[in-house]
């Protein structure tokens, strides 16, 4: 009788390539070709420490199998595999087979346990193109423009990035990420990986029509990448992959209103979102509510264009945590301040949930949303996966 294993894969349709499991990964599980991100089945132990670092869950995937998917097979994906049926040997016992369906249901039980669900794309969201351009087939943009979006006297500089695509195809949605190439290699004498950024433009431009997307970069002091974008010049060419990502894929039902929690460059996606609703339904109100977080006005990015969105079409809350003569405020504590607002948002089936951010306002933010569905008699971690199963519940922490 076949002894049935249980496989840890990862969901090529969902993964960003962002490689932050492989780096993770203690004894070289993960690895990755032109192509995919896969684990090898020989090396794995389930010690799970890859789990937690993945921004989007594509890593939380596990199959029941009578032979374990070979790495050419898991390279060759373009989704993943089903859960396949496991035969019984029909010469077993009664008790043989017993035992064998018992070890089987108890396999498929812990394989289906998640770290938070299969995460959902909005079931109106236009269909995504994935992985066009690969690290063994990169396409070459050209910088059409590099403008510091935050103070000169904050904590940090922030870019705002506009690639020139040209006459190549690239069709991307907002929400999804590319991966950017620095030139050189790294301490292995390897080829750096790409390093993703959120799209922060809308499908048909930066400016509509145009072939071209917009990126937003923090300057990291010791980011390789993050460096080397921030200090591109106009008229630079530079390697980019993707696009990634088929999840964080905003809804194209007009009916539908958008939550958006985020912190400093996790604004990225989000003003792509508004930008297209403004190009979709400009008449529409109260369309979009955005909490975002910063330092200080001078450390949020895109703070003056914001303030010129009419408040009509979306509502905006600012925390400030280190602003003069103000009260240290999140994400979070946001929330909570607006929690008749806020409560009223996540219990109408029209509402789409939005968190993007630094992975530390993650739980910050799930004890509010738990709090504030308390308060209207609602178990929020129910509420959540039932929005989670209907695409109406996203997050990408990083």
């Amino acid at each position: 009788m076949n002894q049935p294993v249980k496989q840890h894969l990862i969901d090529p349709e969902i993964c960003i390539r962002c490689y932050t499991c492989e780096m993770t990964c203690p004894i070289g599980a993960i690895q990755h070709d032109d192509n995919n991100v896969v684990v090898d089945p020989d090396t794995c132990n389930f010690c799970m420490d890859c789990i937690p670092v993945c921004p989007t869950g594509s890593i939380d995937e596990w199959r029941v199998v009578d032979t374990p998917y070979s790495l050419a097979q898991q390279y060759g994906f373009d989704e993943l595999p089903e859960q396949e049926d496991i035969a019984l040997e029909p010469d077993a016992s009664d008790d043989g087979i017993e035992a064998h369906d018992d070890a089987i249901a108890a396999l498929l039980a812990e394989a289906h346990k998640g770290a938070g669900g299969k995460v959902k794309a909005p079931a109106s969201a236009s269909k995504p193109t994935i992985n066009l351009y690969t690290l063994g087939a990169p396409a070459t943009a050209k910088v059409q423009g590099n403008y510091r979006l935050t103070e000169a006297d904050s904590d940090g500089d922030v870019r705002h990035i506009i690639l020139d695509l040209a006459s190549l195809p690239f069709p991307v949605l907002e929400g999804q990420s590319i991966g950017i190439i620095a030139p050189g290699t790294d301490a292995n004498g390897d080829p750096h990986l790409p390093r993703l950024y959120s799209v922060s433009s809308p499908r048909d431009g930066e400016r509509p029509g145009f072939n071209n997307v917009s990126l937003t970069v923090k300057r990291e002091e010791k980011g390789i990448c993050s460096n080397y974008v921030c200090d591109l010049e106009k008229g630079a060419e530079v390697q980019i992959t993707g696009p990634f990502g088929s999840t964080f894929l905003m809804p194209s039902d007009p009916k539908a209103h958008l939550l958006m929690i985020c912190t400093g460059t996790g604004s990225a996606p989000f003003r792509g979102f508004t930008m297209r609703r403004q190009r979709e339904m400009s008449s529409a109100k109260d369309s979009l509510t955005l909490v975002f977080g910063a330092r200080s006005p001078r450390d949020l990015p895109y703070f003056g264009p914001l303030k010129k969105v009419p408040d009509s079409f979306m509502r905006k809350e600012f925390a400030f945590s280190r602003q003069k003569d103000g009260p240290k405020q999140y994400v979070q504590d946001k929330l909570r301040q607006q929690a008749e607002m806020i409560a009223a948002l996540i219990t109408d089936e029209n509402t789409h949930v939005y968190i993007c951010g630094l992975k530390a306002m993650e739980q910050g933010v799930e004890e509010a949303m738990s709090d504030i569905a308390r308060g209207v008699g609602v178990q929020w971690s129910d509420l959540r996966d039932q929005m989670r199963n209907a695409g109406r519940y996203h997050v990408e922490t990083y």
